[in-house]
């Protein structure tokens, strides 16, 4: 059987057990399988390391995969804040990346993201690293709140900008794949950034704000 490229390329590295843990633990708790995809989740780590990011935002902390990745990338002394809308996901997430020995350098703003960007907002609170992977329609919301909180040569990653092929297809204009799109066209346009878009799996934004 023929295998993508995706597939023989994560075939190459041995299985993370930490994380294959928390896949499952995402499926006993009946969530939704979506987390960041694996080469992408060590792209995340390498990322955070080589930007030598001392404060994270992540906006969506689902099961805690990405979450783990990201502060893996961090020294001792970095934090990473993770806003998640449902209570019950970020109790699973919080497990998660406590069990993965990042429990300490991790907290969760739980309720409606824009809120909470409000009030990180109004608290004058700074970031170096931002990962958005929440409610599609809000993404270029999120893009603008990150710019915001930037602290120059921040790093901004956005995932699935390509939306299982939506993104692409013509015929499909539904609200979610008219944000992403915008979402893409900003990271690729806006003159407060340098940027690039990686096609694989579900599609990645990487901006460095200037």
């Amino acid at each position: 059987m023929t295998q993508s490229d995706e597939q023989y390329m994560d075939s190459l590295f041995a299985e993370d057990e930490v994380l294959e843990r928390v896949m499952e633990g995402t499926r006993k708790a009946e969530m939704p399988e979506i987390s960041i995809a694996p080469g992408y989740g060590r792209l995340l780590t390498i990322l955070v390391k080589t930007s030598r990011a001392q404060r994270i935002l992540e906006i969506g902390a689902l099961g805690g995969y990405s979450g783990i990745c990201l502060a893996r990338g961090l020294d001792d002394e970095g934090k990473l804040v993770s806003l998640e809308l449902k209570p019950e996901f970020a109790e699973v997430a919080k497990q998660h990346v406590t069990e993965a020995g990042h429990g300490h350098q991790v907290t969760y703003r739980i309720g409606d993201a824009m809120e909470s960007l409000k009030q990180l907002e109004a608290e004058g609170q700074r970031f170096d690293f931002f990962f958005i992977d929440a409610d599609k329609g809000n993404y270029l919301n999120y893009l603008e709140y990150a710019l915001r909180l930037a602290n120059p040569g921040a790093l901004i990653v956005g995932d699935n900008t390509l939306l299982r092929g939506r993104t692409t297809d013509p015929t499909r204009s539904g609200p979610a794949v008219q944000a992403v799109r915008e979402f893409n066209e900003r990271i690729a346009q806006d003159p407060r950034l340098m940027s690039t878009m990686l096609p694989a799996y579900d599609g990645l934004a990487i901006a460095m704000v200037k």
